[in-house]
Formats: structure tokens, C-alpha cells, sequence
């Protein structure tokens, strides 16, 4: 991508999805297998989805929320909703 800014905003908009993902999966009291089964794909993608794994679409982190119940507006105040920092190394 040709604008470091854009794919920043994309990493964390991915960062923010999948913390919202696990967040729910884990509040609705479901394994990542359960997930899986409801996604139609693999635990260990599950996995990758809420590591915000770089090879993970929006698309598919989306679904994954509205598989959990989740709305647009949902989906939107999860990329909006400042990130908790990471401690550094």
C-alpha cells in the first residue's frame, strides 16, 4: 500500500475488530471451536481472527461479530473504541 498512514488505519481497524470478536466470543461463554462451527471454518482460524493475524480479512472479522449477535453500530464503536496499550518490549 502506497500510504503508511492507510495501512496503520487498517492494522488497527483489524487490532480493534478482533479484540471486539474475543471479547464477545468469550462473553457468550463459546470455545473457539464452538465459534468455528458457526463461522463454517477452523478453530485454528478462529485463533488467527483474534490475533488480528495480517492474512485475516475485515470481512471475515465482521462476520464473526454478526455471528455473535452483533449489529453495524456495534461493529462501528468497536473501531472506533480506543485501543488499550500494549506493553512495550
Amino acid at each position: 500500500m502506497a500510504n503508511p498512514g492507510a495501512e496503520q488505519g487498517l492494522i488497527e481497524m483489524r487490532e480493534a475488530l478482533a479484540a471486539e470478536l474475543r471479547r464477545r466470543r468469550l462473553e457468550q461463554g463459546l470455545t473457539q471451536a464452538a465459534l468455528a462451527s458457526r463461522l463454517g471454518t477452523s478453530q485454528s482460524r478462529v485463533a488467527k481472527m483474534e490475533a488480528g493475524e495480517a492474512g485475516v480479512t475485515l470481512d471475515l472479522l465482521v462476520k464473526g461479530l454478526v455471528v455473535l449477535g452483533g449489529s453495524k453500530l456495534d461493529v462501528a464503536k468497536a473501531i472506533i473504541r480506543p485501543m488499550p496499550t500494549r506493553p512495550g518490549p
